[in-house]
């Protein structure tokens, strides 16, 4: 399945809207977008979840980095809208505690 990625910017909180699975194939477009949003001046990015029905561990593992990029930069960084099955992954792999997540 494709990605879709959609941005609205505003300085208080800039939300990336996903939706699709993610996967070793399109995690790096995510990156970029994450990034990206992590170079605007916002205080908070929000990630809307609500369209992802999979992630894989390299999905996984660009959510940690992005966590761990906002911290350092004084940001907040959070995921909302999380489905059942991409809440149970972050949970079983213990990223749960890097990553602010919350379900649909």
């Amino acid at each position: 399945m494709e990605l879709t990625i959609t941005t609205n910017p505003r300085p208080e909180r800039y939300v990336v809207s996903v939706a699709g699975e993610i996967d070793i194939s399109n995690a790096q477009s995510l990156r970029n977008a994450i990034d990206l949003a992590l170079e605007q001046p916002t205080e908070r990015v929000v990630l809307d979840f609500a369209g992802v029905d999979y992630v894989d561990s390299t999905g996984i593992g660009v959510l940690v980095g992005a966590a761990h990029h906002a911290e350092e930069h004084g940001r907040g960084f959070s995921i909302v809208g999380a489905q059942p099955n991409v809440l149970r992954v972050v949970q079983l792999l213990g990223v749960d505690k890097d990553i602010d997540i919350s379900a649909a």
